[in-house]
């Protein structure tokens, strides 16, 4: 089981390998279109990328050329420990 923080307070323990949205969901971070289109739901990840899995096109058209912010619709925790603030 992976682990997800949110905002130095909540924790939650997610299945490795499974999406991380619906846990961004009940935490707190907004979401609209859920296809890495508009943005809406940009996490900053303070620690532990490296457990999330790689950009998707879509983070990269949106976001661009970088690895501190993702888009929380379309990362899959891989294991271990990832924190995020929004």
């Amino acid at each position: 089981m992976a682990k997800l923080k949110f905002n130095d307070d909540d924790e939650v323990e997610i299945p490795d390998g499974e999406a991380i949205k619906p846990y961004c969901e009940e935490a707190g971070v907004p979401f609209a279109c859920e296809e890495g289109i508009c943005g809406t739901c940009i996490i900053e990840v303070a620690e532990g990328g490296e457990n999330l899995s790689e950009f998707t096109q879509e983070e990269q058209d949106f976001l661009g050329d970088q690895h501190c912010e993702r888009l929380a619709c379309q990362c899959k925790i891989k294991k271990g420990k990832v924190k995020v603030r929004y």
